[in-house]
């Protein structure tokens, strides 16, 4: 595709198009069809590549990035993946972290004291049609794609009081359970229960 380039900042006061729902860009061959490639070497302060807010000021709802892939075609992902996003932090060579690095962060915060609502920092979703059969997707997987291994799921805070960790205050005992499949194709269970 022909490529066009700009020497300063492009502005436009209703956003900007590639392709529409009923005629879209037609990719053929392995592409980048929008792509960004920056080094940063500042050494205060954040250097962001996209940086987009929305507020709300009425009773509407929507999201600040809305990502879809659809497959329509049998057999997608061979020998690949296909993802609705992929995010990732790549430490390279002799590079270091000295603070914290994340390949995602999600905050959920403001400054309400009774923001109501059932609000989460992460909503897991499922929305399939009814009648299938849903025996290979779970809610969350962990892989080790590298030839190195992660060994913990978790890293929470240490244990408190009215915290995500907290020591038992009574005699619990498992009343429920939670499976989780190994891709060893035995599922596990985790005890729950209803006494804290």
């Amino acid at each position: 595709m022909a490529q066009t380039r700009f020497s300063g900042p492009v502005a436009s006061d209703n956003g900007f198009i590639s392709g529409t729902a009923t005629d879209e860009i037609a990719v053929t061959s392995t592409s980048n069809v929008s792509s960004s490639y920056v080094t940063a070497s500042n050494t205060t302060g954040d250097v962001r590549l996209n940086y987009s807010r929305l507020t709300f000021t009425s009773t509407g709802s929507g999201e600040t990035a809305r990502f879809l892939t659809r497959v329509t075609g049998a057999g997608a992902a061979t020998g690949g993946t296909v993802n609705g996003a992929h995010i990732s932090l790549s430490i390279n060579g002799s590079g270091t972290i000295s603070g914290a690095g994340n390949a995602l962060r999600v905050t959920l915060g403001g400054s309400s004291t009774a923001p109501g609502g059932t609000i989460s920092a992460i909503q897991l979703d499922s929305d399939f049609a009814s009648g299938g059969s849903w025996s290979g997707a779970t809610y969350l997987r962990c892989t080790n794609s590298g030839t190195g291994t992660v060994s913990a799921l978790l890293r929470v805070p240490a244990p408190s009081a009215g915290t995500v960790f907290r020591a038992a205050a009574g005699t619990p005992a498992a009343t429920h359970t939670i499976p989780v499949i190994s891709d060893n194709g035995t599922t596990y269970y985790i005890m729950v229960s209803t006494i804290a």
